[in-house]
């Protein structure tokens, strides 16, 4: 889930790369939502990501406690 690994990033230090498709089209959601700030592959090629900050949006989601399932 995209907001899972916007908690893994927000203990790491950044810039971060990624090259795996999964990890690649979380940070598209993740941008999309403009919860980080990243450089990506054009849509529908392979490549890498590379995640440059976490938007201050970013950093109030990440700090969120989780809702739990019902």
């Amino acid at each position: 889930m995209p907001q899972d690994f916007l908690r893994q990033l927000a203990h790491e230090s950044l810039p971060q790369t990624f090259r795996d498709v999964a990890s690649v089209d979380k940070i598209r959601v993740l941008v999309a939502a403009e919860l980080v700030e990243a450089s990506l592959p054009a849509p529908g090629e392979e490549g890498e990501a590379v995640v440059k900050k976490i938007t201050p949006l970013g950093r109030a989601t990440a700090t969120t406690p989780r809702r739990p399932a019902n």
